[in-house]
């Protein structure tokens, strides 16, 4: 299962894990502004929300940096700058939180944009799926520790020790990063940018599938966050408490890591937007089951579902965009996805919120229509046309577009990719 995946892909997966165990700040940050901080429930609020356009707008941007600069570059700076912020954070003025937080998920989010486009430009197409596999659950798993190990250090030493503990993890991460990537000469540090090549617009309209994908991605984040804003409170006023929802919440993380990485073997020879299509249809029937009450049999239907949707459809999506960008705008094209697939984190909480107080019953109906919708588009999207077949000339680099049709499994017909001076390596996400 993990035969096709190189030794760089590994390697990185590795320090994903490290970094998501002490990526648990912002899991606490509510608390700590409410608490220690002092802060009314509206100014953390507003702090918080203020973060998440920052991490938003790192990943629209951070792999536009990485094709002009290097993947590795702004991997390394992202990293650099976001564990330095964290790290002083506690010591500084509530004032000056409002411009240091925002930097601080900025940064998370250019890393963030960085990872998959290193994972991009490292794989041979065709055998991406199981590395975008391995990296998200190495993060899932990592999620699942820090949380808990958060809670300790808060509750044996104090909140600020969370945000160093995460500022010095983060910076160990990025020395990590800079020991196993090499400094010059690959895919990682070479900067992709060709002022000849044609623009982003134009490479995305001969790419009108993607299009519809990306916009697909958009809709199905803002109803899949809906598990982390709405359904806690739907569940509280039905009578279910924290307690309950903590076990959901453990039921989507547990499949995940037991699951994932065997369906993107099992599922690597199908066509990408039939299982994408197929993991969004998943999704709305996930909350179509809520419709009818708020059960405990319905809600756990309910995880689980969603769940195997986001497992059919995330490391699919992401490297399905990957396959079919050219080579001069990888970045930019894993920076469109990674900021599609985390846009929900912004969208969801008010529109779910708003909707939600003005009308309950409308909730689950219209999350359901909203990501079937999504996933129809998506299958349907596969009748669309790709860029000429064979190989096609982008920026002075010939690369081979994916068909949707059955593909090659992992390196079938290219060279392994550390072994041609390309090493190997994917939030949320």
């Amino acid at each position: 299962m993990l035969s096709g995946i190189p030794r760089t892909v590994r390697l990185l997966a590795f320090g994903a894990f490290l970094n998501a165990v002490v990526s648990f700040t912002f899991v606490y940050l509510f608390v700590y502004l409410t608490g220690p901080r002092g802060l009314s429930v509206a100014e953390a609020g507003l702090i918080s929300g203020i973060g998440g356009i920052g991490l938003v707008a790192g990943n629209f941007t951070g792999g536009w940096f990485g094709d002009r600069y290097g993947h590795r570059r702004m991997l390394l700076t992202g990293a650099c700058v976001s564990g330095a912020a964290l790290v002083t954070l506690p010591v500084l003025p509530l004032t000056a939180l409002y411009a240091v937080l925002p930097l601080a998920q900025y940064a998370s989010g250019v890393v963030r944009a960085a990872n998959a486009a290193l994972v991009a430009v490292s794989v041979p197409e065709g055998g991406r799926r199981q590395s975008f596999a391995l990296t998200r659950f190495a993060s899932n798993g990592g999620f699942t520790v820090g949380p808990p190990l958060g809670a300790l250090i808060a509750a044996s030493y104090s909140y600020d020790w969370l945000f160093l503990a995460d500022g010095l993890g983060t910076l160990l991460f990025a020395g990590y990063a800079a020991a196993i990537l090499p400094a010059r000469g690959t895919a990682h540090t070479l900067p992709a940018h060709d002022p000849r090549a044609p623009g982003l617009w134009r490479e995305l309209r001969a790419r009108p599938a993607v299009l519809v994908l990306l916009a697909a991605i958009v809709c199905v984040d803002l109803v899949y966050r809906q598990q982390y804003s709405t359904l806690p409170v739907f569940l509280a006023d039905h009578g279910y408490g924290t307690q309950f929802y903590g076990w959901l919440i453990a039921v989507n993380g547990g499949v995940i890591l037991c699951l994932e990485l065997p369906a993107a073997h099992a599922l690597r020879r199908r066509a990408p937007l039939t299982v994408v299509g197929t993991g969004l249809l998943l999704v709305g029937l996930g909350y179509a089951v809520l419709i009818p009450g708020a059960g405990a049999l319905f809600a756990v239907s309910m995880m689980v579902s969603l769940t195997v949707g986001e497992i059919l459809y995330k490391t699919t999506a992401t490297a399905y965009v990957a396959d079919q960008a050219p080579i001069h705008a990888q970045g930019r094209f894993q920076s469109l996805y990674a900021g599609a697939s985390i846009s929900g984190q912004v969208l969801a909480p008010p529109l779910g919120g708003a909707l939600y107080t003005a009308s309950p019953v409308l909730l689950w109906p219209l999350c359901a229509a909203l990501a079937c919708g999504a996933g129809v588009a998506v299958l349907a999207a596969r009748r669309l046309r790709e860029p000429a077949p064979g190989l096609r000339v982008t920026g002075g680099a010939k690369t081979r577009p994916e068909r949707e049709t059955e593909v090659n499994g992992p390196g079938e017909g290219h060279a392994p990719a550390a072994e041609t001076g390309s090493p190997t390596r994917g939030s949320d996400g």
